[in-house]
């Protein structure tokens, strides 16, 4: 498993400039990671690729590990933008599900990068609790229709994602097919949250 550089903050953008730096860094990553994997990607191709010191990469993202997870958050708040809370009439559980299977899809489509942001953000939850956990369980919450779950109800989320990383893994793995995995996801969804 990565590791976590030493316990710092990372810095945020905060100026227009800055958060195009921090745009391009992760595009950069997204690039090296699809064609690399975690393992062989180098913080200074990153910086070199997104035309930024490599001190300025490390300000933001103190290792890979930072940078792979700050990736995936990305992916899930793009995701929130575009997702609601399921229609009258939708069965909440299979809108979680059609959520999940989407974004399988997109991952699988990349699996190297696929792979290093689900070790990164492993790793993440090991150190730090894990912002793309965070997020994702309130998207999930959200699109359920409970934006302040109970702790049987924030369980059952937790569960779901938990079990997600697994099928997805299994399927990045070819341990499982796409189509097992989907048909799994979709169980799993309709198993757990049916209550919803």
């Amino acid at each position: 498993m990565p590791r976590i550089a030493e316990a710092r903050k990372p810095a945020e953008p905060s100026s227009p400039e800055q958060k195009e730096r921090y745009r391009r860094i992760l595009r950069a990553a997204g690039l090296q990671g699809a064609e690399k994997g975690l393992e062989r990607v180098q913080m200074h191709d990153v910086a070199k690729d997104a035309g930024v010191a490599i001190a300025t990469l490390y300000r933001y993202f103190p290792s890979k590990t930072h940078l792979f997870t700050a990736l995936m958050v990305t992916q899930v708040d793009r995701l929130a933008e575009v997702t609601d809370v399921a229609t009258p009439g939708t069965n909440p559980a299979e809108a979680v599900s059609d959520l999940l299977v989407g974004l399988a899809k997109e991952m699988r489509a990349r699996p190297l990068l696929a792979h290093a942001m689900l070790q990164s953000n492993l790793a993440s939850v090991a150190q730090s609790g894990g912002a793309v956990t965070n997020r994702f369980e309130e998207l999930i919450s959200h699109i359920l229709g409970v934006d302040h779950p109970d702790e049987d109800q924030a369980r059952l989320v937790r569960i779901v994602e938990a079990a997600w990383y697994g099928v997805l893994l299994a399927a990045l793995n070819h341990h499982i097919t796409a189509e097992q995995a989907d048909d799994d996801t979709r169980v799993m969804c309709q198993r757990l949250l049916s209550d919803f």
